[in-house]
Order: C-alpha cells, then structure tokens, then sequence
C-alpha cells in the first residue's frame, strides 16, 4: 500500500504548475493564433505588479510602432470616482495608446493579453483603448 501513495503523490506533482508556468503556456497558445501586421498590428499587454505596458507590434517585421505605458499617463480628475486608482491608469494607458495608434493611422488591432486573465487592469486597459477609437 505504501508504494501505491507515493505513485499517487507523485502523479499529482507532476501536473500541477506554478502560475508562472501556466501563464507561459497560455502564451504560447494565444501567439499561435494571433499574428500582427502593419494594417492590423498586435496590442500586446504587459501587466506587472506596479506598472501596465501596452505596445502595437508588426509581427512581419519584428518592429514595435507605438507603446505606452502608466508613467506617461498624467492621472488627474478625468473619470468619475467608480474605479480604483489602477484601473483608472490602466483605463488611460488605453486610451492614450488609441490616440498614439491614431496618429499613426492605425484603426483595428488584434489584441494580445499574453496569457494573462481579461479582468482588473487588463481588461480596464481593452476598454480605454477601445473608448480610444481602437476595434478588435
């Protein structure tokens, strides 16, 4: 009996990952469907613990055409008091990298979360850049 739990403690180790793992494979998995060109660029959404990145990629040509992130964003009394003080910078993050893509005459996006779940920042960053004048 004692041999059969060991297996059976080690074939359940074997499947579960870190987050970090799960969050990589994830990855993988959306960057084989979705690919950017210079007509529709990627919106790629970096998410870390103090600060949201977000970059428009040509995936043809390896370039980055427009980023932006939460320390360009001057936070001031734009939205009412309904969000949290991060999602209000994630919200204009958004919306500044609509303006910047804008510039650069860029309409539609496909948009990356990089295996990260479309909730809380992310999701406030898809929906200023959408406000922004971005489809996807």
């Amino acid at each position: 009996m004692r041999g059969n739990k060991n297996i059976f403690i080690f074939a359940i180790t074997i499947f579960m990952l870190p987050k970090q793992l799960k969050r990589k494979r994830h990855h993988k998995r959306i960057r084989r469907k979705c690919h950017g060109t210079k007509s529709r660029p990627r919106l790629c959404v970096f998410r870390s613990v103090k600060h949201i990145y977000a970059q428009l990629i040509d995936d043809d040509k390896a370039k980055v055409l427009v980023s932006a992130d939460d320390r360009e964003v001057k936070l001031g009394r734009e939205k009412a008091i309904t969000m949290t003080k991060n999602l209000r910078i994630a919200f204009l993050v958004g919306k500044l990298i609509a303006e910047k893509a804008e510039n650069q005459k860029i309409e539609r996006v496909i948009f990356d979360r990089r295996g990260v779940v479309f909730h809380g920042r992310v999701k406030a960053l898809a929906d200023g850049a959408r406000e922004g004048g971005l489809k996807f």
